[in-house]
């Protein structure tokens, strides 16, 4: 029987998702999907300064928004510290770790010793052998893993290949500090053992601790999960992803207006590709994901990119379904709140759904579409910006006086039967549309651009459409 893949998304709960932690548990969700396995989800809160319950909060909202679920309950390794101690006792049991009594400023001079001359600044080993008889009192010690001094470690990596590690290189690090508290390294090494993951899919920037964690497993006689080191994600301008970029926190990005299936889309093609193909869908991406398509090279966001992936996707996702998007995006952001207010008043949902259409075949994310909306909410007499105080001139108010008696006549309220109307009307007069459609425009939505002006006559519908342009007329 064919084992079971077992992922798990592990972060540090610092407050917020961050877009390459992103990027990892998509990997991690979309890899155990493939396979008909699952993922798990691990909160590594060991730094109780820097840990709230606030910031897992955050985590668990920013996975929530990208639609990527976990098998059970988060995991907090907090929680499991004295299952990491009987860990250690188990290797101090079978020797493969032993009680270290330097003091820290021992240690400190051992490293400098060792850079005086030409060596790489590490623990020299001084307690590995040593009578524990001879332990000073008053003294708790750490306890370090025994690494081998000779050989090596080799880390068969499904994206970086065959790394090997001289054993020489690896110290005998600490697995718990004298006040008792696990290392990280260890408690991933027992964490991952006990959730039963085959598969340690990360940033390549843990490939350092691969090769400790690989000795840990050995020396608890556990089997070692296949590992993977997937490309770090750089900015535009090729260093790696920071704050100077501008949003680095999946929250942010939500508050940017993005859709969280265009953000999937793009995440899952920084440093995996299939093809030639840019958009897919999720189940085209569970189909077709592997590790071995995963590219070693790091990744460059490109913001201009995701934000026409994103309109692609406003385009592409049905009204109600984009409606609902909206409404998670409005109750994010500082001005939301007005215009969820305006949606939960009778038949204004409707409106919106009406003006969606119209809205979305313009707009690269949900702030545009908002801002483009906005004529819809606002109150009369309209407030208008400097570019349709500059095409509401008298002539064309004027126009605006025939065309509200020629729109009072329509029979029908559509879209269809409204443009036949003003372009009759802009023949009649000899007109260009232009001149006609543009004070229109002004009128109805306080704005010089807009989406369609027929759309914009039929979400206001037929009374409020009329009463704005009689406020305009000359």
């Amino acid at each position: 029987m064919a084992q079971k893949i077992v992922t798990r998304f592990a972060p540090s709960p610092t407050g917020f998702l961050h877009i390459g932690g992103a990027r990892t548990a998509l990997f991690n969700w979309l890899f155990a999907k493939h396979h008909d396995g699952k993922m798990l989800l691990r909160i590594e809160d060991t730094d109780r300064a820097r840990s709230s319950q606030e910031a897992v909060d955050a985590l668990l909202d920013g996975l929530t928004w990208l639609g990527l679920d976990w098998e059970g309950e988060p995991i907090s390794q907090f929680s499991r510290v004295d299952r990491h101690k009987e860990a250690v006792e188990q290797m101090l049991a079978n020797g493969s770790a032993y009680r270290c009594y330097c003091t820290p400023e021992e240690v400190d001079a051992m490293r400098e010793k060792a850079r005086a001359e030409g060596r790489p600044p590490r623990y020299d080993g001084t307690w590995r052998d040593r009578d524990p008889l001879e332990a000073p009192e008053g003294v708790s010690p750490v306890i370090r893993l025994k690494a081998p001094n000779e050989g090596e470690t080799v880390v068969n990596d499904m994206v970086q290949g065959r790394v090997v590690i001289p054993n020489k290189d690896l110290d005998d690090f600490v697995l718990m500090r004298s006040d008792g508290t696990p290392t990280y390294m260890l408690a991933v090494v027992v964490d991952d053992h006990d959730m039963g993951i085959t598969h340690i899919i990360r940033g390549v920037d843990h490939l350092t601790n691969a090769a400790r964690q690989t000795l840990i497993f050995q020396a608890l006689d556990w089997d070692v999960p296949a590992m993977a080191h997937i490309p770090l994600i750089h900015g535009p301008d090729g260093a790696k992803l920071s704050k100077r970029h501008g949003a680095t926190g999946a929250e942010a990005y939500r508050e940017m207006g993005y859709l969280p299936q265009a953000m999937r889309n793009y995440l899952a093609r920084l440093g995996w590709s299939h093809g030639d193909e840019e958009i897919m869908s999720l189940e085209d991406m569970i189909k077709w994901f592997g590790m071995d398509a995963v590219g070693q090279s790091a990744a460059r966001f490109d913001f201009k990119k995701l934000e026409n992936l994103n309109g692609h996707y406003m385009r592409a996702t049905d009204d109600p379904e984009l409606l609902k998007h909206w409404k998670v995006y409005l109750s994010h952001v500082e001005n939301g709140a007005e215009v969820l207010a305006w949606l939960s008043d009778a038949g204004n949902e409707q409106t919106a759904l009406a003006a969606l259409p119209g809205l979305k075949e313009r707009a690269k994310t949900l702030v545009e579409l908002t801002e483009s909306a906005s004529y819809l909410w606002r109150q009369r007499p309209l407030d208008t910006d400097e570019k349709a105080q500059k095409i509401l001139t008298d002539d064309a108010r004027s126009i605006l006086k025939d065309l509200h008696a020629v729109l009072s006549e329509a029979s029908d309220w559509a879209p269809e039967a409204l443009e036949t109307a003003v372009k009759a009307y802009a023949e009649q007069k000899e007109l260009k549309l232009g001149k006609v459609a543009q004070p229109l425009r002004a009128a109805l939505t306080g704005r010089g651009t807009s989406p369609g002006i027929y759309d914009v006559l039929v979400a206001l519908g037929r009374e409020e459409s009329l009463a704005r342009i009689k406020d305009q007329e000359a």
